[in-house]
């Protein structure tokens, strides 16, 4: 007996998570992300999956983001009705994200002249049959198969995820991994357990700012940016770095390291999302934090934070306040959702301030704006960028160069192969290459559609 491992998705590319493990009877996916780039979802995502999403048991989930759990929906359209499995805090955060998703991928589909990639009847289907299962228990969850979660730290929930057939044969999935340590957040979960290991590389050839002195270098950009009287943009990711931007806020405020100006967080997914933060912080986060909850009430939240949950709310933020404010909005990559009419609106003022605070994937307006664009497009419109732009990359939830080494030092002397996926081919190539050189451990780089076998401690391609 042994255990076939086949890569779908999340390979040569950062987004799109998708991998089959099949054992002599059962089948387990995990993950079944969307592919994000120029669009919200990349065209292909409508293709057949390479699979009979019939013939799936189980699909285990690693984590809420949408480059993770995006098809799951069209995956139940196609046929899939096993078990969904995750973390209770993954299970609130990605009904969130997939009720979200309908809409914008409803939109994207109409300005593409396709059907959507799935309906919100297919999202009902989905959430009945989700099932949780919290961290260090195993369970079978496929004939044969069965499952053990370990903490990553990346966001609320996040998991690894290691599959052991009844023979002993095992394979781990990370997800993503922490940029540790984080201020909400335990740190990772070493796997000590697994033949294999499938592990991300999204910064796999890259080391992050010092942690010890990003808070001060966000508050000195943002008084820089107060001082201009523009406009400040934060286009954020709804889940993780909204709830860390609405925290870091709240410190500064508190402390008098910054003037009380008006705070906008226009999202009603991130509103949502912080809740779901809140709900869970007590039995989630770190231990200093959980204290720090129990002390204050909430973490997130402070005097002239506004919430803007209707359209109409988020029109009045200009009659409201004309001059100098903080908007905090979505989508991360600024493909989608309402920071894209905040940017549409403001790049072009030399007063403005835009900050990026998370990865940015090849293609996406971010990525542009990013790397120097002296225009973007945006909701059909060319425009021109004329904003300071402020690139803050320590604030990635994702672990660098350094951190993945050290996690995958920590799963040697079990582990004698680790396949490096969800990153970009150099990131991936060069992660590898420092894991063989460095830890002395055989390295992959899979490739998209390929198939593994591991049995009895070794690893072939199919």
């Amino acid at each position: 007996m042994s255990l076939r491992l086949s890569f779908y998705g999340g390979t040569g590319k950062v987004t799109g998570s998708n991998f089959l493990v099949e054992g002599r009877k059962g089948k387990i996916l995990i993950d079944c992300g969307i592919e994000q780039g120029n669009d919200f979802s990349e065209a292909h995502m409508h293709e057949a999956f390479p699979y009979d999403a019939a013939t799936i048991d189980a699909l285990v989930l690693t984590h809420a983001h949408l480059d993770h759990c995006g098809r799951i929906p069209k995956l139940v359209r196609d046929g899939f009705r096993g078990k969904i499995y995750m973390t209770p805090p993954t299970a609130d955060l990605s009904k969130l994200i997939l009720h979200d998703s309908v809409g914008i991928l409803s939109e994207e589909a109409k300005r593409h002249g396709r059907e959507p990639l799935y309906t919100e009847e297919d999202v009902e289907i989905a959430f009945s049959l989700f099932e949780t299962l919290e961290y260090h228990t195993e369970k079978e969850t496929a004939p044969g198969l069965s499952i053990y979660l370990r903490n990553t730290g990346h966001i609320l929930g996040s998991a690894s995820v290691r599959i052991k057939d009844e023979e002993g044969n095992a394979v781990a999935l990370t997800g993503d991994i922490s940029n540790s340590p984080s201020p909400l957040l335990p740190d990772w979960e070493p796997i000590t357990d697994a033949d294999a290991i499938v592990m991300e590389s999204t910064y796999g050839d890259r080391v992050h700012p010092p942690q010890q002195g990003r808070a001060e270098v966000l508050a000195e950009a943002l008084k820089r940016a107060i001082a201009k009287g523009g406009t400040i943009l934060i286009p954020a990711f709804s889940l993780e770095r909204t709830q860390l931007m609405l925290y870091e806020l709240s410190n500064f405020f508190d402390a008098g390291d910054l003037p009380k100006i008006p705070v906008f967080l226009d999202s009603p997914l991130a509103i949502h999302v912080t809740q779901v933060y809140e709900k869970w912080g007590a039995t989630y986060f770190k231990p200093e934090t959980e204290d720090e909850m129990k002390r204050e009430g909430s973490i997130f939240e402070f005097p002239f934070l506004k919430k803007t949950l209707s359209r109409d709310q988020s029109e009045e933020i200009d009659k409201l306040v004309p001059s100098t404010k903080i908007i905090i909005a979505g989508a991360g990559m600024s493909h989608g959702g309402r920071i894209g009419r905040w940017e549409e609106k403001y790049l072009p003022d030399p007063s403005t301030t835009l900050f990026i605070v998370g990865y940015q994937a090849p293609g996406s307006p971010g990525r542009r704006i990013a790397e120097g664009s002296p225009s973007v497009r945006l909701n059909g419109h060319d425009v021109k960028i004329r904003a300071k732009v402020e690139l803050l990359e320590g604030w990635s939830a994702h672990a660098d160069r350094d951190e993945l080494l050290k996690f995958a030092e920590a799963s040697l002397p079990y582990t004698k192969t680790i396949f490096t996926a969800m990153g970009e081919p150099s990131a991936e190539r060069f992660l590898a290459q420092r894991i063989h050189d460095y830890l002395g451990t055989r390295a992959i780089v899979p490739e998209i559609g390929q198939t593994w076998e591991i049995k009895n401690n070794s690893v072939n391609r199919i």
